[in-house]
């Protein structure tokens, strides 16, 4: 793809349908014609090469959502800088590796992270800030923008240039910087417009955060390609989402939630009351969505489209149809325009239909790989295909079942909690001989923590203890839920722990507590 050109989508629009509105800020009420993003993402571009940023320099955003957000995303774009996402849950030790690693020259900081980020700067040479407040205060942001001459012509890239950089927990406990390109974004956002029914009279309620490959590009950038709008809320709220849903002024057509979050709608006073009748989408994904769920927004004219992809894909990969959700349900769906998705055993051979297996996808989606880490890109293909390590199957018609996650990896209210990465954590506690952790089922969340472990000789551990440890160097969703201690844990013949034979007992003894 390197003889493809990239073209700038918010100029593009800006030139063909100036007054056509583009997005709505929720906290601020800030509204943007095209034609006004464009001169704002413009100046903003311009700000950022007045502080040196060029072609392949990372600009971070650490930040709740807002409008700025996508701002900073085109602006980086467009001088064909990489936009390096930084999830607002972690802990400053956590974002210490990740900063580390991806060597940003500028991050946008909001100023309701600010005591988290004063904590990184002590831990870190962090690099030139600017702060924002999301909702268009007097911040370096508003000013940056405000006395810079705007950039209007896209520096020239092709689809193989990167221009983002989002970070997916390691199974080994070493976040791994996923390199996403512009061809990825194209073919991410556009393979899916046909399943979504993404016309540029569609408006996306953009209410995960904005770090999320799913929520760039799942809910902002398909909507930002076809020239519809969206509109930004701060943070989910219930209430707050439902309230917008049934808002007609606002318009919203799609929508993208996880599965708790769909729960936690379901559940709010104002679901009863909500008038559905204009949503036309409302995808899901990150976890298998429960038949219940399904069969209970369906009543109220909502079909929960499953879908499935992860970071490494841009977020695309298999989506379930409008008309297939109540007799497929279940399913992911099939693949979207221009992915290949196939189902191997360990030999590396594709199975026949409805067996088991590893799921691999191939198309101009997949990353090309993993940022300083050649020996994990290496590891992730074979003959062009990526391996996902998700296990799934595969019906005689091409529907796509997701059977299990990663061997060990577990999600939590839509957050994917990689185990070893906790474990590294424990085991700082001198009381721990042996740790491991494993999802284990949650009404709420889907999935939480419980962290089995075996004690040194005449230690004691409690769970408030344990809770303590890890909420100093750990996100609030990685935390164990549960502590269980046992005298050995189960492990195979050459040594290793056997935590699927955790994942059948355990559950089961914490029903009893």
């Amino acid at each position: 793809m390197s003889n493809f050109t990239v073209n700038d989508w918010i100029a593009q629009h800006s030139m063909a349908m100036p007054n056509k509105l583009a997005a709505i800020d929720l906290a601020s009420d800030r509204k943007y014609t095209y034609s006004e993003f464009n001169e704002r993402v413009g100046r903003l571009a311009g700000h950022l090469q007045n502080l040196g940023i060029s072609k392949s320099d990372r600009v971070a955003y650490f930040t709740f959502n807002s409008t700025d957000v996508i701002e900073i995303i085109f602006a980086c774009w467009r001088i064909g800088a990489i936009a390096v996402a930084l999830n607002f849950r972690l802990t400053a030790r956590e974002l210490k590796f990740i900063i580390e690693d991806s060597d940003p020259k500028v991050i946008f900081v909001d100023a309701a992270l600010e005591v988290v980020w004063e904590d990184v700067q002590k831990q870190t040479s962090a690099p030139n800030t600017i702060m924002l407040d999301g909702v268009g205060g007097d911040t370096d942001y508003e000013r940056g923008i405000a006395s810079s001459i705007p950039v209007t012509d896209i520096v020239e890239q092709t689809f193989d240039d990167q221009c983002m950089l989002m970070y997916s927990s390691g199974t080994t406990g070493r976040p791994k910087g996923v390199i996403i390109t512009h061809g990825m974004m194209l073919f991410s956002a556009s393979g899916g417009m046909s399943a979504g029914r993404t016309t540029r009279d569609c408006v996306s309620l953009v209410v995960m955060p904005l770090f999320h490959i799913a929520a760039v590009n799942v809910s902002c950038c398909p909507m930002i390609y076809m020239g519809g709008s969206v509109v930004v809320m701060r943070m989910f709220d219930p209430d707050t989402v439902l309230t917008s849903l049934g808002n007609k002024n606002l318009g919203i057509t799609h929508i993208f939630l996880v599965p708790a979050a769909y729960n936690a709608l379901k559940d709010s006073k104002l679901a009863d009351t909500t008038d559905f009748s204009n949503i036309i989408s409302a995808f899901s994904g990150a976890e298998t969505v429960p038949v219940a769920l399904v069969k209970w927004w369906n009543k109220r004219g909502i079909c929960l489209q499953e879908g499935w992809g992860m970071t490494e894909t841009s977020g695309t990969g298999c989506l379930l149809l409008h008309e297939d959700v109540v007799e497929m349900v279940g399913s992911a769906g099939r693949p979207l325009m221009g992915n290949k998705i196939r189902i191997v055993d360990k030999n590396n051979r594709e199975v026949k239909p409805n067996t088991l297996g590893e799921i691999q996808m191939k198309g101009a989606a997949v990353t090309p790989g993993y940022w300083n880490r050649p020996e994990a890109t290496k590891e992730s293909f074979i003959n062009g295909w990526f391996r996902t390590g998700d296990i799934g199957r595969k019906d005689a018609k091409g529907y796509i079942f997701i059977e299990d996650r990663l061997k060990d990896m577990y999600i939590s209210g839509g957050e994917n909690v990689y185990p070893a990465e906790v474990e590294n954590i424990i085991y700082e506690l001198k009381e721990i001989k042996e740790v491991a952790v494993i999802g284990v089922p949650d009404e709420a969340w889907g999935e939480v923590g419980c962290a089995v472990v075996c004690l040194n000789k005449n230690q004691t551990l409690t769970y408030n203890q344990l809770k303590n440890h890890c909420s100093k160097n750990l996100a609030k969703f990685k935390i164990p839920f549960y502590l269980v201690v046992v005298a050995l844990l189960p492990r195979s013949a050459t040594g290793k722990v056997l935590k699927f034979e955790l994942r059948d007992t355990i559950p089961a003894q914490l029903n009893h507590q």
